[in-house]
């Protein structure tokens, strides 16, 4: 049976790009890892990386390998943390995944209810995976993602908890702030400021503009919401962004916002958990909020 330790070998040295550093890692000396390596080699008849300048290269064998580990050990983690808070009697651990930028500033609105009335989870929040939002679910490197993207898979449940809008924000004296809403044309001659996120990604690109064929004349991006708005209050470009954010952190700013298009484009945030474990009590609980924050949000926007 192949052992979980030579798992933690190859993740390390993937990640470290080094045997000293992954030995260092593991709490073992370099001559230890590498006798270690060279007997796993032998045994199976293959070899798991070669020396690439001063770097290594991992070969098809390890690359298997690597792919194994990245299933199995987060699923082993999850696991010893669960039994650890059984053994504790704590009620569980709750890591939180997000896709979104705006996700952030609607989570950190609903944390501190989740936290007074669930003291006794483990909470946690992480942004970046090495693989998409889905397969850190599915790999059990997070439990619950916050996407406005869901996607059909057999092993995710996904919940909505709040349905908002994207609008186009403009400073008050911009020719479009007189429009009811704007047309992929209007955005031709425009700086448009997004959050720092791929075009494929981006509703304004694939669901207005380059279905319009419409191509902007600059395209930037910024990494806070306050400072997007801040640029479009100061004349410095256009931004899109979800209404009731808008509506929450662009009050005082001369700013307006309006529809992309007559019938606009709709959005919503949703939940997802792996199946069958949106029943367990403090996941229920944070769905339970979750919805309870999005009809107060709506009404907030309404």
């Amino acid at each position: 049976m192949l052992d979980l330790q030579y798992l933690s070998i190859v993740m390390e040295v993937d990640r470290l790009g080094r045997v000293t550093a992954a030995a260092e890692r593991l709490n073992v000396t370099q001559s230890a890892l590498s006798h270690m390596v060279r007997k796993f080699e032998e045994r199976h008849c293959v070899k798991l990386w070669t020396k690439n300048g001063r770097g290594l290269r991992f070969t098809h064998a390890g690359e298997y390998l690597l792919g194994l580990a990245e299933r199995v050990i987060p699923q082993m983690e999850h696991t010893e943390r669960s039994l650890t808070n059984f053994a504790e009697g704590r009620r569980g651990a709750l890591r939180v995944g997000m896709e979104c930028h705006p996700c952030q500033k609607w989570l950190t609105r609903l944390t501190p209810h989740y936290l007074a009335a669930w003291p006794d989870v483990d909470f946690d929040v992480r942004t970046a995976f090495r693989f998409d939002g889905v397969a850190a679910l599915l790999g059990y490197e997070i439990d619950m993602l916050i996407t406005p993207d869901p996607i059909d898979v057999p092993d995710i449940v996904f919940a909505p908890v709040i349905d908002y809008e994207l609008m186009l924000v403009v400073q008050d004296e911009h020719p479009l702030a007189a429009r009811e809403f704007a047309l992929p044309q209007d955005l031709m001659n425009e700086e448009l400021i997004t959050v720092p996120v791929s075009q494929e990604r981006l509703d304004i690109f694939t669901r207005f503009l380059v279905p319009a064929y419409c191509t902007l004349k600059y395209h930037r991006t910024a990494e806070q919401t306050e400072l997007m708005l801040q640029l479009v209050a100061a004349g410095r470009g256009v931004a899109v962004l979800p209404d009731w954010l808008v509506a929450e952190e662009g009050e005082g700013l001369p700013l307006r916002a309006i529809r992309l298009g007559e019938q606009g484009i709709s959005k919503c945030i949703n939940v997802g958990v792996r199946n069958g474990e949106e029943e367990i009590a403090y996941i229920a609980g944070f769905l339970d909020l979750a919805r309870e924050l999005g009809v107060t949000s709506s009404r907030h926007v309404a």
